[in-house]
């Protein structure tokens, strides 16, 4: 894969990031390992992970998708040629202090990451989602005072609105603070309104990053789920067929599969190389289970759409 330049640092990455959120959850660490070490032979060197990964499953406690990355880097020595991207503010426990971006949760939590992580420092700490309770100089003055200590080289932030995004610029204008350098949106050919009427104007003009998720609309995109045809045995399955099996999303999956069978490529291949070809877009963010999956995944940079297919 050749790199590109996330937003407007100097950071190269792949145009693919491989999504963490899998690793503990829906596989287990030997796969893991597995599917990883597919990624990073295909050329991919970015991936995204988040704290509180996977938390949501049963007798989980949050760090599982950390700690398998942070054990594979070791195992593989490979730390300083994988570029790493965190997340900070979901819940992660019950008591106070527990979830949102004030100082204290930033700077307990960086420390829990880079243990789990094995590393001394995350080069992308992302905020998870915005939070409204805390003040945007707090949040920011702390992401600062981590990439001046070293232990973050940039930060970004996910799900976001565009008019809270453009706030923080100024907050980190205004306090001579770190700004984003990136964002995390969900978009894929489905979800695609909140982010192209808002966010996309907005990450142009200022060369922000994006590693949006959700790339393959949690799979539905991949041509597994057909409007006649049995739900597939996923744990995603229940929340596909509640988010996508409708009219508008069988028409918009109709459009891939003719788009896929005149161009030879695999549904989830057009899905993904739609989103590579969006100027706005640094690098989709694609979960694998198998290191089949990988592969398939992995060759839609070779897919080029014509401008009937986009």
């Amino acid at each position: 894969m050749n790199t590109r330049r996330f937003g407007r640092t100097g950071l190269e990455v792949s145009p693919l990031c491989f999504g963490g959120n899998v690793f503990g959850w829906t596989i287990d660490e030997p796969t893991s390992f597995a599917v990883l070490d597919a990624f990073v032979a295909r050329g991919g060197n970015f991936i995204d992970t988040a704290d509180v990964y996977s938390r949501w499953a049963p007798r989980h406690q949050g760090g599982e998708s950390e700690a398998i990355l942070g054990n594979w880097m070791h195992a593989r020595g490979n730390r300083h040629s994988t570029i790493i991207a965190s997340k900070i503010g979901m819940e992660m426990g019950s008591g106070p202090n527990m979830r949102g971006l004030s100082r204290q949760r930033i700077v307990r939590g960086v420390e829990d990451s880079l243990q789990r992580l094995q590393t001394d420092y995350i080069d992308i700490y992302q905020s998870h989602a915005d939070d409204p309770h805390t003040p945007q100089d707090e949040t920011l003055r702390a992401f600062d005072d981590l990439i001046r200590q070293g232990k973050v080289r940039y930060i970004g932030a996910s799900n976001f609105s565009a008019w809270r995004l453009t706030a923080s610029l100024w907050a980190s204008e205004r306090g001579g603070y770190a700004q984003y350098a990136s964002v995390q949106p969900r978009y894929n050919l489905i979800d695609r309104e909140e982010y192209e009427r808002e966010l996309e104007p907005m990450v142009v003009q200022y060369g922000i990053g994006v590693i949006c998720y959700s790339s393959l609309a949690s799979g539905f995109l991949s041509g597994k789920y057909r409007r006649e045809g049995t739900l597939p045995e996923s744990k995603r399955a229940g929340g596909i067929q509640q988010r996508y099996m409708n009219d508008r999303g069988f028409a918009v999956l109709d459009k891939v599969l003719r788009v896929a069978e005149t161009t030879g490529a695999t549904p989830g291949q057009v899905a993904i190389a739609w989103l590579l070809q969006r100027p706005s877009i640094t690098a989709p963010i694609v979960s694998a289970t198998s290191v089949a999956q990988v592969e398939e995944l992995c060759g839609a940079v070779n897919v080029q759409l014509a401008a009937e297919d986009l």
